[in-house]
């Protein structure tokens, strides 16, 4: 049996747990098992870990999951309100949002494939976190749910929009960002923010029916494919507008709210 080690276990972790067992790193969201937010730490942390693997090829998968009942419940709304109040500039909220730009982008561009195993409730920055991984495993019992426009603000953390149209098409996204309607993981599945469902109990055992053949795989074939298959998917997003997002974010969030009149829904 292959001994545990932690070779990252060095960096003084606050919102992650992280175990390496030989070339599969497992990341685990929420430590402390309370409700699962990235904030600040957690952003820190991620990209602590995530540039430490430049210096780790033997490193073949990561696995990104969560200790809490939720794998994630979006950003950290307080945190955002409390960096507008302490600097009504919108600087701290923009390093904020490039904090987590910083953490998708090095998702989608580290060497190891990238596996986001999800359960609960992921909502907001919780669908963007996992859409920039590889591959997207989930618990039939999941919900899911974009409720950015719900709250008044833009879906503009970590780039996710151009990803998400990317990776699961314009109309689809359009309608659930628009609606902030929930779904469930089969439609997840349908439109491909999922590639497999089961049942909670069986998660692990997908998610190890991915890490396996990915092990056997030549290291190389796999960065290259990987380096390939992006750059495919950044010719369809020319335009991408994700550089604005901390600038869109930071705007929207300072502006002064409109009170909703006695005869209009309250919103989210």
């Amino acid at each position: 049996m292959t001994e545990m080690t932690n070779d990252f276990a060095d960096f003084p972790y606050k919102a992650l747990s992280v175990e390496q067992k030989g070339p599969v790193v497992r990341v685990r969201l929420n430590p402390s098992g309370q409700d699962s937010t990235l904030n600040i730490a957690a952003l820190d942390d991620l990209i602590a870990l995530l540039n430490s693997l430049h210096e780790r090829p033997d490193v073949q998968v990561l696995v990104l999951s969560s200790l809490g009942d939720d794998f994630c419940l979006g950003a950290d709304r307080e945190e955002y309100q409390a960096a507008l109040e302490g600097d009504p500039t919108g600087t701290a909220t923009r390093r904020i949002v490039d904090k987590a730009y910083r953490v998708c982008d090095a998702l989608e561009n580290t060497h190891a494939v990238t596996i986001a195993r999800l359960h609960g409730r992921v909502v907001g920055a919780g669908i963007a976190l996992a859409s920039f991984c590889d591959l997207r495993a989930g618990a039939d019992t999941c919900r899911f749910r974009m409720p950015e426009v719900g709250l008044g603000i833009p879906p503009a953390w970590g780039g996710a929009m151009g990803r998400l149209v990317a990776e699961n098409g314009a109309a689809r996204i359009r309608e659930l960002m628009l609606t902030c309607e929930p779904f469930d993981a089969a439609t997840a599945h349908r439109i491909g923010l999922l590639h497999k469902v089961a049942p909670l109990d069986e998660l692990d055992t997908v998610v190890d029916a991915w890490v396996k053949p990915l092990l056997r795989r030549s290291p190389e074939a796999l960065t290259l494919t990987k380096r390939m298959l992006a750059g495919y998917a950044r010719a369809d997003r020319t335009a991408d507008v994700a550089l604005l997002d901390a600038h869109l974010l930071a705007a929207q969030l300072g502006r002064p709210r409109p009170q909703p009149s006695a005869a209009s829904p309250s919103g989210s």
